[in-house]
């Protein structure tokens, strides 16, 4: 289905950006709606209008609708593109759609699908004729839908963005001129832009003849726009990704930017007379296991908070910067509206935890694939996160001897004849004392975030090398795959409970149970907490918060209230290393000691 459209809302002229012939100013804000639990939707969006925001900006998840390629991608509940959009124009915005099919992000695998990547590996996000396919189905399905919501139909989407940053990554232009016509074919009519770090070599690989060129940093403004101006006379100033905060990995500190940094270079960016966005102006949660990793010669998974010290905090209050960028934004030009009251926060309190079944046991009495010779990679077997629990019985060689394992993505527990072993994180080794004997031998691998910025994006997980006991390789190997984002609460509840009296004592990892009772004036957000827990995943009424690590920088998880039920509520864990006795709510978030995010751009 193709619209089209007389003319766009926002054009420019001789350097302007205009909005219907007027002059004007782009004041917008990322929120991702796949970060936001759909009936927080409006209430957040209300949130960036109050900043003084006319524009909302979205990227869009390929790989959070269609998580399959023999499925149709899905647009309801969570998923529910338009609705989001058309509460943003419901609220007065203005809606910039940036629908990659590559969007970064801290997403997992940058947003392209797992299933996709295994197919066609580094030739993602090139001219490759298999990825072209899968984009151009994909592009077939969502562009029509936006295009409907589109200015030139009545809609809030005034523009649309051309992958992401592509000069970061590549130099395939052709790549990048297909999919600005692949917009255009299936109705795209309002205005296309680029968006690229503010360097000639990222401008160079990612900006379009005929496409405005826009800029994405951190400060140095009048450096960032001066170059765009000698590279793009006559175009308007833009900067599509204002990076007034930063994002945490887990081991790391808690990043933060200052109100007075942040607050000058955002003036230095509106006194130009430039267009802005902030990257972001609401942060967020990665929810499940939707957290992405970065690589910078280890792997840097991503926490599962995305607060990004935003103007509006993941849990929708209000901050300092809020209240500064909206006197910026109030004074060039941006509506003044009444600020919402922060949300209600569930009052501390301390719940105990009923221990269940043991880590091995519950996971145990899943049953396992097939046999196969060699260790099958997560791809292999179909699942795009999680666990997969690899078991084998070699004989281990009498005497000290390591195991040792290859091409191992991302951290793996091992334990031989039920008893851990230890914990590689990558590539290594472990030392073992074997006896000549047959021994069972298990390794757990958990996916610790798809990596989604840089050459390695795309690449597989599990085991993609093999296992040596001494200098013998391991085969004969059976998988079990542990899809967590995609097991129900009935499922969950059974296998929390398989075989509980096989859990080794109080502080073993394995499962375990909380319930509480809320009133009907109780229901709010939460800051759920685990003293004494090493790391694992939470679930609240089935819901799968993320995961939690001991090593920080983030302590609380935030659990949104429309996840939380009048009556019992149920929390269940998944803890892999050591359980603690008691789950804690706590009055406020903890995300971990800060540190002064310094820009680079």
């Amino acid at each position: 289905m193709t619209l089209t459209a007389t003319s766009a809302l926002l054009t420019f002229d001789d350097g302007r950006l205009l909005r219907d012939g007027v002059p004007h100013q782009v004041l917008s804000g990322s929120l991702h709606y796949f970060r936001v639990h759909p009936a927080q939707w409006r209430d957040r969006l209300e949130r960036l209008a109050a900043l003084g925001l006319n524009t909302v900006d979205t990227y869009v998840a390929w790989n959070f609708h269609q998580g399959r390629p023999d499925r149709a991608a899905s647009f309801e509940g969570w998923r529910d593109l338009e609705a989001f959009v058309t509460i943003a124009g419901e609220l007065g915005l203005d809606v910039i759609v940036r629908p990659g099919p590559y969007i970064c992000a801290e997403w997992d695998n940058g947003g392209l699908p797992a299933w996709l990547t295994a197919t066609v590996g580094t030739r993602a996000r090139t001219s490759d004729p298999a990825y072209l396919a899968a984009v151009a189905a994909w592009f077939d399905d969502l562009i029509p839908r936006l295009a409907a919501l589109q200015a030139s139909n009545g809609g809030p989407i005034v523009a649309f963005q051309v992958e992401n940053e592509y000069g970061s990554y590549g130099d395939d232009a052709s790549y990048l001129a297909w999919l600005r016509q692949a917009l255009v074919d299936r109705g795209a009519s309002e205005l296309l832009y680029t968006a690229d770090g503010p360097t000639d070599l990222m401008l160079d690989g990612g900006s379009l003849p005929g496409t405005l060129a826009t800029a994405t940093f951190g400060s140095r403004a009048a450096e960032a726009f001066g170059l765009l101006r000698s590279r793009r006379e006559g175009e308007p100033l833009l900067c599509a990704e204002f990076w007034n905060g930063w994002f945490d990995h887990w081991g790391e500190r808690h990043h933060v930017r200052s109100v007075p940094s942040a607050d000058a270079t955002l003036g230095d960016i509106l006194d130009a007379g430039g267009s802005v966005s902030l990257y972001m102006a609401h942060g967020g949660t990665n929810f499940g296991l939707w957290a992405g990793a970065n690589h910078d010669g280890r792997l840097q998974p991503t926490i599962t908070s995305y607060d990004s010290d935003a103007p509006i905090a993941e849990h929708g209050s209000v901050t300092a910067k809020f209240h500064a960028f909206r006197s910026r934004f109030v004074a060039a030009g941006g509506r003044e509206l009444p600020v919402p009251a922060d949300p209600v926060i569930l009052p501390a309190r301390s719940v105990p935890v009923v221990r269940g079944a043991g880590l091995l046991p519950a996971l145990g009495s899943i049953a396992p694939r097939g046999a196969q010779p060699t260790p099958p990679s997560f791809e292999e077997l179909g699942i795009a996160s999680g666990l997969v629990l690899y078991t084998a019985t070699p004989r281990a060689p009498l005497g000290d001897i390591e195991l040792s394992v290859r091409g191992l993505h991302d951290r793996a527990q091992v334990f031989i004849d039920g008893e851990p072993v230890g914990v590689l994180d990558g590539d290594g080794s472990l030392p073992v004392r074997g006896t000549g004997a047959l021994v069972d031998l298990r390794i757990l691998v958990e996916n610790q975030g798809r990596i989604n910025y840089g050459p390695l994006l795309g690449q597989g997980k599990g085991i993609l090398g093999g296992v040596q006991l001494g200098r013998r390789l391991v085969h004969g190997w059976t998988a079990t795959p542990l899809p967590l984002d995609e097991w129900t609460a009935v499922e969950l509840a059974a296998l929390a409970g398989a075989d509980a009296g096989a859990a080794l004592d109080a502080s073993a990892a394995g499962f375990s149970t909380a319930h509480f009772v809320l009133g009907g004036d109780e229901p709010a957000d939460a800051f759920l907490a685990l003293p004494g827990f090493g790391k694992g995943f939470v679930w609240v009424n089935g819901f799968l918060l993320g995961r939690y690590w001991e090593v920080g920088p983030q302590t609380t998880l935030y659990v949104p209230a429309p996840v939380l039920e009048v009556g019992v509520n149920t929390i269940t864990v998944l803890e892999l290393l050591h359980s603690g006795t008691h789950l804690e709510f706590r009055d406020r978030p903890e995300l971990g000691p800060p540190e002064e995010y310094v820009e680079t751009f």
